[in-house]
């Protein structure tokens, strides 16, 4: 009976685990203390909604509609490289570079840049709509909600961690050139992504 279950949580887990948009930029806030565990909450919630949606069949669907998986792919790449772009301008101003700084950004942004890094990258409907909906499909319909349950549990545990792990690593960020790594390396995550999707679309 929890075969499924646990089967889910380690497809969930090998596939949200994975270095992405989304988990660069919870690590990053978790990182400068810009209401991560918000951002960790909305993250899991995410997930959790799109996670039902795929085992109950709706990502079988999505996934025969080429038309909405190409207009999710260039709006997905636009966001991306625009918030790659800030990442990189963040690392070559010393002033962007204080936690207290970002710690002063309203939630109100921070809700609404996490909300765009999840819901306009096609990656997350990749992950949780189709590819975990296509693979619960296998399974016997008593089966398919444990699956489900199993992924959405992987998913609490590690946006879980990451925001803790964040947290962890603040000493390391206490310096600049540790702000301009981490601001360095998550957009050259980000334009990577956003030329995937771009690639894919040509």
């Amino acid at each position: 009976m929890f075969l499924p279950f646990f089967q889910g949580m380690s497809t969930g887990g090998s596939l949200i685990v994975a270095i992405g948009a989304q988990n660069a930029f919870v690590l990053s806030q978790s990182v400068r203390r810009n209401h991560h565990f918000l951002v960790a909450l909305i993250c899991m919630a995410a997930d959790i909604l799109l996670i039902s949606c795929g085992v109950s069949g709706v990502g079988t669907a999505m996934a025969a509609n080429v038309t909405l998986q190409s207009a999710a792919a260039w709006g997905g790449a636009a966001f991306l490289c625009w918030y790659g772009f800030g990442s990189f301008r963040s690392a070559l101003r010393p002033s962007a570079l204080t936690t207290d700084r970002d710690t002063a950004r309203s939630m109100r942004s921070v809700i609404l840049a996490t909300l765009a890094v999840t819901f306009l990258n096609p990656h997350f409907y990749l992950d949780t709509l189709i590819l975990l909906g296509s693979i619960s499909a296998q399974y016997p319909e008593p089966a398919r909600p444990m699956f489900g349950m199993g992924a959405m549990t992987a998913s609490v545990i590690w946006f879980a961690l990451l925001s803790l792990g964040g947290q962890a690593l603040a000493p390391v960020f206490a310096r600049p050139a540790a702000w301009r790594v981490l601001d360095s390396v998550v957009g050259t995550i980000m334009f990577g992504l956003a030329a995937m999707l771009v690639l894919g679309q040509i």
